[in-house]
């Protein structure tokens, strides 16, 4: 553990652990996750489900603001709007970046996308909410 103020990289969700969603840069603002698609990831048409392609986008958005949030403060998704682009196929290493476009007191504006090599195959922009500190109301890393 570091001195930083900020906030370490929070282990992945046994969801994303299941995916088999790797973390491999994390930098404050900046964030990269990677996934090499196999045949658990695919839909009935033969490409990844939509919900890899998401679940990617949301940790690599939010992992972006809470990679530079003070260790007391806590977020969540608000708003994650999501552009298809191109598919996912078995496979492909696809790399998901976020990056905070604005961030305010208690709300944060973010971006990012899911490339495979150069092919673009998703891009997302997301909303969070901000707290000064973890409500009461939510469980999780304490």
């Amino acid at each position: 553990m570091t001195n930083s103020p900020f906030s370490e990289p929070p282990e992945l969700s046994g969801m994303a652990q299941m995916m088999g969603i790797r973390l491999v840069d994390w930098k404050p603002g900046h964030v990269q996750f990677e996934v090499e698609v196999n045949s658990t990831h695919l839909n009935k048409g033969g490409v990844a489900h939509g919900g890899l392609i998401m679940t990617m986008l949301d940790s690599a958005l939010g992992g972006s603001l809470v990679s530079q949030l003070p260790k007391e403060e806590w977020c969540a998704t608000t708003q994650l709007v999501t552009n298809f682009i191109s598919p996912l196929n078995n496979g492909d290493r696809a790399i998901a970046k976020g990056r905070v476009i604005r961030r305010g007191k208690n709300v944060a504006h973010l971006a990012g996308e899911i490339h495979v090599d150069s092919r673009l195959v998703a891009t997302a922009t997301g909303t969070w909410v901000i707290w000064q500190s973890k409500p009461d109301s939510l469980p999780g890393r304490s």
